[in-house]
């Protein structure tokens, strides 16, 4: 995918960028946010792949820090330790919430987008209580699908979601992700069986996800 800015509904920009680092997408990030937070630029949707990162939230644990010695980037969102790599389709919604206080029900619109895409491709997906995320709960355990972690700043999101889609789910095994020791991660690819691509995917994760977006943000 090459960089691509569109509109979707004139309420809510839409950056489509190919594999980027992570880095230089957090200083993009935080740019856009500035811009959204001072009413300058309109509510945004940055979609991209990162080369293989290991970023930790603020809640993340020592002990939770690769076993490999890979390097770990700190950043300011919620929740814990995490991988982003190539397969794996990134969303960061940079938008200004309607009710900023209420973090949960953004999160909650989130999963619920991300759980109509997967159901798309044929995939039982599931919210699970007490859990972040999205789940696949069936007789062989739980298995997390799709990873959330935001900040809300001066009204306005950052950080989001990543889709694991057909990364190399290996790089999981040397962390322990978001702080769950009791479950595995899974991708779409692994799931169904059979190819699929960032491509197939991404329309139809723009499609639900500006749904989700459209009945929180303003």
């Amino acid at each position: 995918m090459s960089d691509r800015v569109s509109t979707y509904e004139t309420t809510i920009a839409l950056i489509r960028h190919g594999l980027i680092d992570y880095s230089e997408a957090w200083q993009e990030q935080r740019r856009i946010h500035g811009e959204v937070a001072q009413m300058k630029r309109a509510n945004t949707l940055v979609l991209l792949q990162h080369p293989s990162v290991y970023t930790a939230g603020r809640r993340y644990d020592v002990s939770e820090r690769p076993q490999n010695g890979a390097p770990v980037i700190d950043v300011d969102r919620g929740g814990r330790i995490t991988w982003h790599g190539p397969g794996q389709l990134v969303g960061y919604p940079i938008v200004r919430l309607a009710k900023p206080t209420e973090l949960v029900g953004f999160v909650r619109e989130i999963e619920a987008g991300l759980t109509l895409v997967c159901a798309e491709f044929g995939i039982k997906a599931h919210c699970i209580k007490g859990r972040s995320g999205v789940w696949i709960r069936d007789d062989k355990g739980d298995r997390k699908i799709a990873a959330i972690g935001i900040r809300v700043a001066q009204g306005v999101t950052m950080h989001g979601f990543a889709l694991n889609v057909s990364p190399d789910l290996s790089a999981f095994e040397q962390i322990i992700p978001c702080g769950i020791n009791d479950a595995d991660v899974t991708s779409m690819q692994k799931e169904l069986a059979h190819p699929i691509t960032i491509e197939e995917v991404s329309p139809v994760l723009e499609r639900h996800i500006f749904e989700s977006l459209k009945r929180v943000c303003r």
